[in-house]
């Protein structure tokens, strides 16, 4: 699909279409709840996860915080031994959020609509809008600790020549124009790159894999190198994370507290791009 080195973590409409009812198979709706109401993927559960965030990355509530998205997902009726299917209005950061939690919490079998639910309407695909409620399960994790940052992790890649640190958010929020927390400014060393060059505005679906490696390359973000991804809240730089994968990058983290801990965190450096 469009060159990608993994595409099979984005299912087209067909390819879902084709395996819908299948045991197993779990279809997960971000919307919020009255777009879920009024229409949805046969089958889907629904599970609206923005604002669901944690502004602090200390062990201690980044452990909390890692139980309580497990538990959510059990309570939709999601096991860990489940084929996992994520979308939004779009190829949306919500869908990608869900994405990189639940490679996250160790799982092995997740993908994204690409398109979202506008993709699977406009290729004829019918919607439900009765369904059953789940039963709720137990969703067991192994943390896959190496595609989290916190904000330890990224002080110590500052000044790491290996690690290209980038900001999702957009231009104004880089440079301190559009603050939304305490302080304005950005994380020392960090690339800027807003994740809306990483879509197709038009389909709503992923760039191609030519022009995703173009957007991070041009940074200096290469496959060689250690990336770290932030940006308000972690759903951007979800985003971002999606792609890097899409292109079989080997060391990517998504700093989850983002600018939300980084901005409102006393102590830590900032800097102001030109």
């Amino acid at each position: 699909m469009r060159g990608y080195a993994n595409p099979d973590l984005l299912w087209s409409p067909e390819t879902l279409q084709a395996r819908v009812g299948e045991p197993g198979l779990t279809i997960i709706d971000t919307r919020p709840a009255e777009m879920y109401a009024k229409g949805r993927i046969i089958g889907a559960r629904h599970f609206d996860l923005y604002f669901v965030n944690t502004d602090d990355t200390d062990p201690a509530p980044l452990d909390a915080f890692t139980r309580m998205w497990a538990n959510m997902l059990g309570w939709r009726g999601v096991r860990d031994t489940d084929t996992i299917v994520f979308y939004g209005a779009f190829t949306d950061m919500c869908a990608a959020r869900g994405f990189w939690f639940a490679e996250y919490l160790g799982h092995k079998d997740v993908h994204v609509l690409d398109g979202g639910i506008s993709a699977w309407t406009a290729a004829g695909f019918t919607l439900e809008t009765e369904s059953t409620p789940p039963k709720p399960q137990k969703f067991n994790i192994k943390t896959a600790l190496d595609t989290v940052a916190t904000y330890s992790s990224i002080l110590t890649a500052i000044d790491d020549p290996d690690c290209v640190i980038i900001d999702n958010r957009s231009h104004d929020e880089f440079v301190g124009v559009d603050r939304r927390a305490r302080h304005g400014g950005a994380i020392p060393t960090a690339k800027h790159r807003d994740w809306e060059d990483l879509y197709d505005h038009d389909t709503g679906c992923m760039k191609s894999a030519s022009a995703l490696r173009d957007a991070f390359e041009t940074l200096g973000a290469t496959p060689d190198k250690d990336i770290t991804l932030y940006c308000n809240t972690g759903y951007r730089s979800a985003h971002a994370y999606l792609a890097l994968r899409l292109l079989n990058y080997p060391r990517i983290r998504n700093y989850v507290g983002s600018w939300q801990e980084w901005g409102n965190r006393d102590g830590l450096p900032i800097s102001k791009p030109a």
